[in-house]
């Protein structure tokens, strides 16, 4: 995830100041969350468990071959999103709901099977 908002940041940073043009194979936005949620959940098992990842070529090229589209589409299309904060944030606000959705049901199925607390409770 820190790789993630690490880029986020970086295209952020380049982009204020300059107005970015829209590319002409813009990822749409609803894509783009999707794509992030997925790049933030393999940056997540590349922290638990290194050596399935490190067994792939590039898990990326996965994320480009699943939504159809390439590492400069990508690119442009971060690009363009980054230049404006405000939807940026947004977009990656969607991603982090969808992330703690998820965690409070892994949560609930894994207090249901094990009889014991999730992460949630332990935590607080």
């Amino acid at each position: 995830m820190r790789k993630i908002v690490t880029i986020a940041l970086v295209y952020l940073l380049a982009a204020c100041g300059n107005s970015v043009e829209k590319p002409d194979k813009l990822v749409a936005e609803d894509k783009m969350v999707d794509i992030f949620y997925d790049l933030a959940l393999l940056e997540a098992i590349k922290a638990h468990k290194p050596n399935l990842i490190q067994r792939s070529k590039d898990p990326n090229q996965y994320i480009y071959k699943k939504y159809g589209i390439d590492s400069l589409q990508f690119a442009q299309s971060n690009r363009y999103y980054a230049s404006d904060i405000r939807r940026y944030k947004r977009m990656y606000g969607r991603v982090g709901k969808r992330l703690e959705g998820n965690k409070k049901t892994l949560d609930s199925i894994v207090a249901k099977k094990t009889g014991q607390p999730g992460v949630e409770s332990i935590v607080k």
